[in-house]
């Protein structure tokens, strides 16, 4: 049993221990000025710095060319649902959004104020990873989210949109394994999955796609204004952008992107060989072509809630928290982000094994 409490929270999630050491530490004197970063003008050399700090390690980090530029932005991903159409869809055009759970169906509806939205359900019984879809050239850009954390549906793969400006929601795997950035128009992130604490959303955007904006476009969510004042327009969460900052280079130190990759693949197969070792006592509703490697929805003896409360109530005992899946899916989520440890997973599935046998004695 482990003496610390280890959080399997989907969102707001864990933070790297150290990072929260650090911020602790700096917490009422930031590098000497005497005051907090949330006492700090947003326009201080030194909370200008921790900006400039900030875009230059996730640059290095996903290899980001010089023609994309970084922005940090409030409202979370669902402000995201709507800055997308504000900035990239003109009120006569078309976007594809490819409707793989809560978060991509959500962000549709959101875009369809704004134009016009073809929905696209993918089937993930089938072995090919190409999307089909008429294609048409009016289209202003494909939408997919890379993770959906409700349903633990993750593809593999980057949707090939044959030059149609590819846009992607990554707010629960960014940063957990390393792909080509040139190959999206737009990322997203909201923070609170891998990369810091809520309240800031990472924005990657090729900057051709600047300057195309409705007028109806509200200055906060206007990507190309953001751009001109490098994200500080207004004032930014700047205690939350600090944090994160501060978990960019705790991914830098850990060995980067490839190394978080390496243990999200190392943490999910070690949860995925018990459930398909239990012989359908544990049970993952997910195709195991699309299974999320950061969220991980499983039931009990396919949906025994006596059960699955039985599990829940137990593992808090064990000091595991935060394993109840999604309200509208029920059942048990493990979520394993990157602050979670290879560790504390193995605690995890030894309790896994725990109650099945004692269950089934």
């Amino acid at each position: 049993m482990s003496s610390k409490i280890i959080n399997f929270s989907p969102g707001p999630s864990k933070l790297p221990e150290d990072v929260l050491l650090q911020v602790q530490q700096e917490l009422l004197d930031y590098h000497g000025t005497g005051i907090s970063v949330m006492e700090m003008s947003h326009r201080s050399p030194e909370f200008m710095k921790i900006v400039t700090d900030a875009q230059e390690n996730i640059r290095q980090l996903l290899n980001i060319p010089s023609d994309y530029t970084i922005l940090f932005m409030a409202g979370g991903g669902t402000g995201q649902f709507a800055a997308v159409p504000l900035n990239l869809l003109p009120s006569t055009g078309k976007a594809v959004y490819l409707n793989t759970g809560t978060w991509s169906a959500k962000a549709a509806k959101e875009a369809s104020k704004y134009g016009r939205v073809i929905e696209l359900k993918p089937d993930f019984k089938s072995p090919s990873n190409e999307i089909q879809w008429d294609r048409d050239e009016d289209v202003s850009y494909f939408y997919y989210c890379s993770n959906e954390t409700v349903h633990g549906i993750e593809l593999n793969f980057i949707p090939d949109t044959h030059g149609i400006p590819l846009v992607a929601d990554m707010s629960s795997n960014i940063l957990t394994k390393d792909f080509d950035i040139t190959k999206f128009a737009l990322v997203f992130a909201g923070a609170q999955k891998n990369i810091g604490p809520a309240g800031v959303t990472l924005v990657i955007i090729r900057n051709d796609l600047m300057g195309k904006q409705s007028v109806h476009c509200p200055s906060v969510l206007n990507y190309s204004v953001m751009a001109k004042e490098n994200s500080l327009h207004n004032t930014p969460p700047c205690f939350n952008l600090y944090v994160m900052a501060l978990v960019f280079q705790w991914i830098s130190d850990q060995g980067g992107v490839k190394v978080m990759e390496q243990r999200s693949n190392a943490k999910s197969q070690m949860v995925y060989e018990v459930i398909d070792n239990s012989s359908g006592f544990y049970s993952c509703p997910v195709p195991a072509s699309v299974r999320s490697r950061v969220n991980i929805p499983f039931r009990i003896q396919n949906g025994n809630e006596d059960l699955e409360k039985q599990f829940l109530d137990e593992a808090k005992r064990r000091n595991m928290i935060q394993l109840k899946g999604h309200r509208s899916v029920g059942g048990i989520r493990a979520s394993l982000y990157n602050a979670v440890t290879v560790d504390e997973v193995s605690l995890l599935t030894t309790f896994m094994k725990d109650f099945m046998k004692s269950k089934l004695q």
